[in-house]
């Protein structure tokens, strides 16, 4: 999992995204689009309550669907999406869908699970991207747990204040 010089700025960009999020009422998830060169494309928080309290508007499936509807495959192979939380099976399925070659998460799904409980809002899934992406016919590189820690903060009290 080879990081490049700009992976950690961009990620923490991704929580910077998941803080405007959860000041905007929304579950603190965040993510960021750039090319192959590191530059952003675009930024997506949780739309769960923006979204007209939609379980399935994360911010990683947003945003994959917006790159498959204004990018080539050829690019979106060269993009990477940045992510404050591993992808969950759903986003997983739409970011390999889209195109998406690259992944750089935060915190594990597996952390999150621990973190979060069984919160209706957010039964989170213990199960791997990389079990998702493997099962594809294209390739999609991850690069995560990374600045765990941190991206675990962004958790931090949340769920228990919305039980």
């Amino acid at each position: 999992m080879p990081q490049r010089p700009y992976d950690e700025a961009l990620l923490r960009q991704s929580f910077a995204v998941a803080t405007r999020a959860r000041d905007g009422g929304d579950h603190p998830f965040g993510s960021v689009l750039a090319d192959k060169d590191g530059k952003v494309l675009r930024e997506q928080g949780n739309g769960y309550t923006s979204e007209g309290n939609d379980r399935t508007a994360h911010a990683e499936k947003l945003l994959a669907s917006w790159a498959a509807r204004h990018l080539s495959l050829d690019e979106l192979q060269d993009c990477t999406l940045y992510t404050s939380a591993e992808p969950c099976a759903m986003c997983s399925g739409a970011i390999y869908w889209a195109g998406i070659g690259r992944v750089v998460f935060g915190q594990t799904e597996r952390d999150l699970k621990a973190q979060t409980g069984a919160h209706e809002e957010n039964p989170t899934l213990d199960l791997p991207c990389h079990v998702v992406f493997e099962a594809g016919q294209r390739p999609t590189e991850i690069v995560g747990p990374l600045l765990a820690d941190e991206a675990a903060q962004l958790q931090a009290d949340f769920w228990k204040a919305h039980g």
